[in-house]
């Protein structure tokens, strides 16, 4: 199983962390499994920027993102090459880090 690291988020794993999931699970299902609570307004829908993400390492182990989620990213805080919506970027077999954005464009926080 490959792992995902997570670089230190101060809301949402202040002391980082490393997880592992199965291949074909995307981040953000892998994130909210080991009580990392991104947030994901849409439910993982393809339908919001809030679950966004920027790949450190293991970026090209990804499956590429589609149309819609390239037209999200446009709209997203702190776009970076790198960037995904995690609720769409799939796992391989390889390891990858992530570092979860400082800021979302979420305008109504909730807590899912």
């Amino acid at each position: 199983m490959p792992i995902i690291k997570i670089l230190p988020h101060a809301e949402y794993c202040p002391q980082g962390a490393e997880i592992s999931a199965p291949a074909g699970t995307s981040i953000c299902e892998a994130l909210l499994d080991n009580k990392i609570n991104i947030e994901h307004a849409c439910d993982m829908s393809c339908a919001c920027t809030t679950c966004h993400v920027i790949v450190r390492e293991g970026y090209q182990s990804l499956n590429d993102a589609e149309e819609e989620e390239e037209d999200l990213l446009d709209r997203a805080w702190g776009l970076e090459p790198q960037s995904r919506l995690s609720c769409q970027a799939i796992l391989a077999q390889k390891d990858v880090t992530v570092e979860i954005p400082k800021y979302s464009l979420n305008h109504a926080k909730e807590n899912h």
